[in-house]
């Protein structure tokens, strides 16, 4: 059983593509596999000249709640990803295994588009997508996080139980 949060669901899908069998199953959280954001053409560009930009953070909808991240993001780092999108994306349809996607309908730091590309593209006969209407990126941290670890429970009982 595998589950990721945000850019980790590029890492998540990757190892269910290429290890299959070893995969029981798959939890997403907003994950980051696709988006129409113009500005990340340059990206591979750009990289070469500032090395990071102010770290993305505590899109949290919660009161009080503080997310403990990164101040800067490397955009060496943030190319990698996107360059193993050109892995990711073509071969989706490789990715057998039950998932359970949760979406927060408002996320600021990602754009929906990844969720049509995933939802539209696995082979998995078991796929459920949870939105959720309570919580923006940082959803494991936010007002739905009690409802995602149960509901993640649930369906890793469900799935590891043969």
């Amino acid at each position: 059983m595998v589950g990721a949060l945000s850019m980790g669901g590029s890492v998540a899908l990757r190892l269910a593509e290429e290890r299959g069998s070893d995969v029981a199953g798959l939890v997403l959280v907003n994950p980051f596999v696709s988006s129409t954001r113009t500005e990340l053409k340059a990206l591979p560009v750009l990289k070469r000249v500032v090395p990071s930009l102010k770290g993305v953070v505590n899109d949290i909808k919660k009161p009080g709640q503080d997310e403990v991240g990164y101040p800067r993001l490397p955009l060496r780092g943030l190319a990698a990803v996107l360059e193993m999108w050109q892995s990711v994306v073509p071969d989706l349809p490789k990715v057998t295994q039950p998932l359970l996607y949760f979406r927060s309908s408002v996320d600021h730091v990602i754009d929906p588009s990844s969720s049509p590309t995933v939802l539209g593209a696995v082979s998995s006969r078991d796929v459920e997508e949870r939105i959720l209407a309570d919580s923006f990126h940082v959803a494991t941290l936010d007002n739905d996080a009690p409802r995602i670890f149960e509901e993640s429970a649930e369906f890793v009982a469900r799935v590891t139980a043969s």
